[in-house]
């Protein structure tokens, strides 16, 4: 296959991987972002994916692109830092809310204030399935799941609220079980010009015994089919769309709200605001510069010195 030629969900899909606990919400990601790449017409070298630690860590294994599995917490960093160097990568990070929301929750906002151009997709589980489910900073306070001795303590982080505070300009929620819906969220938030978040609902039937398929089956409904309108096409409309998404964010309980809360690419991105700043970044972005003065490779200094020295 050519390095960009256009991919399909076969040329994504790796033979050989660790299986996760039957029925677990991953699978329904996994396919989901697999289908949504596929629909962008680009192809496999054009992607770079960063997971975080617990079992959605492992989701950079399992897509036949470029891929890195960091540290706790760490992958919005590090995703930052390669689209910045090369902006034409689609960049992608995957993590778990434990993950994320967490120790990772600095630089989760910070992604936000900057508008950084990657998509943020977050499984959302409520518990920290690898460690063998502890209460993450998505389970509700008084909530105990099979793997709590006693009730959780805390009280809980709302994703999306927490994203629009921060500045996301795309902020969406999906189902894990129903993938084509999800596909589409996803899909969107990678065209999206802007930080993009998709906190995805999913069940854990090993640990989490109250956030269950039958819970969300009866509850999870689609905005979009209630002529629901979360994209902002002029500025005036800015505070509107956002206190309505900030409105809509907070609903849960018999009902649970799927889809596009709120959409803005009239904000620059964090690519477009260094460009206006540094010439050299206009010219080309790091991954596109030239890295030799007169033969002499900038990035090892003994060669450069020996091309300055005087006999």
């Amino acid at each position: 296959m050519a390095q960009h030629e256009k991919i399909t969900i076969a040329d994504l899909r790796v033979d050989e991987w660790n299986d996760w606990c039957p029925g677990c919400g991953d699978y329904g990601i996994l396919s989901a972002v697999q289908m949504a790449m596929a629909e962008t017409g680009k192809g496999i070298n054009d992607y770079a994916i960063f997971s975080g630690i617990g079992c959605s860590g492992k989701t950079s294994d399992y897509i036949n692109t470029f891929g890195v599995h960091n540290l706790h917490g760490r992958p919005i960093p590090h995703a930052t830092g390669a689209k910045l160097a090369n902006p034409n990568l689609e960049v992608i990070v995957i993590g778990g809310d434990g993950d994320l929301l967490s120790i990772g929750a600095g630089h989760f906002v910070s992604a936000g204030r900057r508008n950084v151009d990657i998509t943020v997709i977050i499984n959302d589980n409520g518990v920290y399935g690898l460690t063998k489910g502890q209460a993450s900073p998505t389970l509700p306070r008084g909530t105990r799941t099979k793997a709590l001795p006693l009730p959780n303590i805390n009280d809980s982080l709302n994703p999306l609220a927490l994203s629009l505070a921060s500045g996301y300009t795309f902020v969406a929620r999906g189902y894990a079980y129903d993938i084509k819906h999800l596909k589409g969220l996803i899909l969107s938030a990678i065209k999206h010009k802007g930080s993009a978040i998709v906190d995805i609902l999913q069940p854990c039937p090993t640990y989490n015994d109250i956030n269950t398929k039958e819970y969300y089956d009866e509850r999870v409904y689609k905005m979009d089919e209630n002529e629901w309108d979360p994209v902002v096409k002029d500025p005036s409309e800015e505070r509107e769309k956002f206190l309505k998404a900030m409105e809509k964010s907070v609903e849960w309980g018999d009902k649970i709200p799927i889809g596009i809360f709120y959409q803005n690419e009239l904000v620059p991105t964090y690519e477009e605001r260094l460009a206006s700043r540094i010439k050299t970044y206009i010219t080309a972005p790091p991954a596109k510069q030239e890295i030799s003065y007169n033969g002499a490779s900038s990035a090892e200094i003994k060669q450069l010195l020996q091309s300055r020295r005087v006999v």
